[in-house]
């Protein structure tokens, strides 16, 4: 057999070294990952707000921005009524007006809005099976005493309690939608809104203690309407709670629980909190600002 030359052994080295390499780059790995996610299409949110009570200008910019710092999304604002109780929303009157969204953030209210073929009109989709995001009063809307939206958003809630934090209990640790939520969570500021009833197919995620009714009441759940996913929360009066990074995290993932969307494709893994355009310095890097 022909002894083998220092040259040639070298040759045969690099050859190996560069098939390794190769097969290397042809293994599933973190690269190949990203550019999977990257051309994850981001999910259509339509974001309905507007009503009394609360400072919905800030709390449009905190959801559209804060849950796109966290989830792979994009959101079409639809902000009316004022400060009024009795508005409806134009956008629900128009035929197929959720179709060109993947799932529907409700965070109204129009407690004064009682007819139910206006409450029909906004159910109809949800029904058949577009994915929902129902937020703080939303709850107390659309009490057209059918119980056609209690139905919708699992819960039926006629009254809230004073203003104070409260602990929001997580009763579902293994859930993935309370993935970072911890044992509790304290609230910076709250409204704890009182539950009458928990309709059938909703599941608690969270509750909490009011030392006004001496009792629990669920504040977090998920809820299932017809062929549609439902994902509420009654936490959100304030908008130092939808700032929080607690409140980002679960609201984020209970989206896209909603629309069978929570993985890796579509979270986004995150540092640090989230920053917002009302308080943004020159410079920052920022989440990308909704649709208007």
């Amino acid at each position: 057999m022909p002894a083998v030359l220092p040259l040639q052994r070298a040759a045969g080295f690099v050859a190996l070294l560069v098939l390794f390499v190769n097969g290397l780059c042809l293994l599933p790995g973190t690269s190949q990952a990203q550019e999977k996610k990257d051309e994850v299409k981001p999910l259509k949110v339509l974001l309905v707000t507007g009503g009394c009570c609360h400072d919905y200008e800030r709390q449009k910019l905190i959801l559209s921005e804060g849950i796109a710092y966290h989830a792979k999304t994009e959101f079409t604002i639809v902000h009316e009524g004022g400060k009024s109780t009795n508005h409806k929303v134009s956008i629900y009157e128009k035929e197929g007006w959720a179709d060109p969204y993947d799932v529907v953030i409700h965070n109204e209210c129009f407690a004064d809005v009682k007819e139910p073929g206006f409450t029909e009109k906004i159910l109809k989709p949800h029904r058949e099976g577009k994915p929902a995001i129902v937020i703080h009063c939303a709850m107390h809307c659309y009490r057209d005493k059918t119980d056609e939206w209690f139905k919708f958003i699992g819960v039926t809630s006629h009254r809230h309690g004073g203003h104070f934090p409260f602990e929001a209990i997580n009763l579902k640790a293994d859930s993935p939608i309370m993935a970072g939520f911890g044992e509790k969570w304290k609230t910076p500021a709250g409204e704890l809104y009182h539950i009458a009833k928990i309709w059938e197919n909703c599941t608690p995620l969270a509750h909490a203690h009011s030392p006004e009714t001496k009792s629990d009441h669920v504040c977090i759940w998920t809820n299932t309407y017809g062929k549609g996913r439902v994902f509420g929360t009654t936490i959100g009066h304030y908008s130092s709670e939808m700032q929080d990074p607690v409140f980002l995290n679960f609201i984020s993932r209970g989206l896209l629980w909603s629309c069978d969307k929570l993985n890796d494709d579509y979270l986004i893994k995150r540092s640090e909190p989230a920053r917002f355009s009302f308080e943004s310095k020159l410079g920052d890097p920022q989440p990308t600002p909704a649709k208007k």
